[in-house]
């Protein structure tokens, strides 16, 4: 007796099916597929022989999984979402390999989007409806339109909540703590007829006296920096010029902040996740950092930082 349900109408030549899975009417399961527990498969879903599903999988009405596909657990698919593995497709010609595309744990695809091969969804991140997907998506992060591109992240609490400026700093603190142990720090700021000044001494007015700094500018509107934590390091961000939102994330709470003052900067201690976006066509993008470069002290994948945060904290 099989622990997973096919319905009547519905075709599952697989045994690899995890218990408490269920494939509806007129899905059909190739027999190299392996999918695991709790999965819902809608009607009307095929899915090829090299596809893995993981574990609490809904996969909506319509959907494809060619070979090359990658489901981690708690995904995600909405109605007609497509998938494809080819980059360059003709009739009766076949590639040596098809494109290997990874949904990683709780991400979800909305309907009618159309994922490009060889692609990695990251973490938790939300693909809007109808959106064309390019690139890889970071984890976290939703995209949404054609090309799709970065709208915001997501957050523990509800983005208005989550998000930090200098509007919502009072006045008589010269530094905020943040949930995720990163602090705003409002700085000297004076202004006259002749301009604007906006001084640093940096024993007085950081949280560390800097051994390095570098200029961040004429990053394009829609893309992505930073992207990684620091073993070690400090790093201190001042919007010279112009405006970005930056992402903190310290594998539990993860939060937003805008920088858009020279009067404003924000302390990032180490094995704290950053990412920069949102930037204007004209921010200039200072940032301090407390050691000299040391290319050991990135944690560059997300998945490597949040085993690193759990083993910190064993």
């Amino acid at each position: 007796m099989t622990s997973f349900f096919v319905h009547d109408r519905g075709i599952c030549e697989t045994q690899d099916v995890g218990d408490g899975s269920r494939i509806w009417a007129f899905a059909h399961v190739l027999p190299g597929a392996k999918l695991g527990a709790n999965c819902n498969i809608c009607d009307g879903v095929f899915i090829e022989n090299d596809v893995v599903v993981g574990d609490n999988v809904t996969v909506k009405c319509g959907v494809q999984l060619w070979d090359g596909v990658r489901l981690g657990d708690n995904v995600f698919v909405g109605p007609n979402a497509t998938f494809t593995n080819d980059r360059f497709p003709r009739s009766k010609k076949y590639p040596e390999k098809f494109s290997v595309t990874t949904c990683e744990d709780g991400a979800s695809i909305g309907a009618n989007a159309t994922i490009l091969p060889g692609l990695t969804i990251g973490r938790n991140a939300m693909v809007g409806a109808g959106a064309v997907v390019t690139k890889d998506v970071p984890p976290n992060a939703i995209v949404v339109g054609n090309p799709a591109e970065i709208v915001g992240y997501q957050t523990e609490t509800p983005p208005a909540a989550a998000r930090h400026s200098a509007s919502g700093l009072k006045a008589d603190e010269t530094v905020t703590e943040l949930a995720t142990g990163c602090a705003l720090w409002r700085l000297p700021h004076f202004a006259d007829l002749r301009g604007e000044l906006a001084p640093l001494e940096f024993a007085q007015n950081l949280p560390f006296v800097p051994q390095r700094s570098f200029i961040v500018y004429d990053v394009p509107t829609a893309k992505v920096r930073g992207e990684h934590a620091h073993h070690a390091c400090h790093q201190f961000l001042i919007a010279a010029h112009g405006q970005l939102s930056v992402v903190v994330d310290n594998g539990r709470v993860r939060e937003e902040v805008v920088l858009d003052q020279p009067g404003l900067g924000l302390h990032i201690p180490p094995m704290v996740w950053g990412i920069q976006y949102k930037f204007r066509a004209d921010t200039a993008l200072l940032v301090f950092a407390s050691l000299p470069y040391d290319a050991g002290d990135y944690i560059r994948d997300y998945s490597s930082f949040l085993q690193a945060v759990d083993a910190a904290s064993a």
